[in-house]
């Protein structure tokens, strides 16, 4: 009996083991000089479905209320040095 409760509590260890793990960071955009263009997906306009991508810099971006570095993992496509 000892043998079975002992193979379930490592059969759960092992099952634990990727919650034990650290969570993803996403990581933010890559680094460039002041007038590299940072090219991302934005939504389509209404009524199409065509995806839009618009490349500006990371001041255009933050002027526009775009954290780069935030949205870099979801909606990044290339940077333009």
């Amino acid at each position: 009996m000892a043998h079975k409760a002992l193979l379930i509590a490592c059969g759960m260890l092992v099952a634990a083991s990727p919650a034990l793990a650290q969570p993803e960071v996403p990581m933010g955009a890559p680094p460039a000089p002041p007038s590299a263009r940072y090219c991302m997906r934005v939504e389509a306009a209404t009524g199409t479905r065509i995806e839009t991508i618009q490349c500006w810099t990371r001041a255009e971006w933050a002027w526009a209320g775009v954290d780069v570095d935030l949205d870099w993992a979801k909606n990044g496509v290339a940077v333009q040095a």
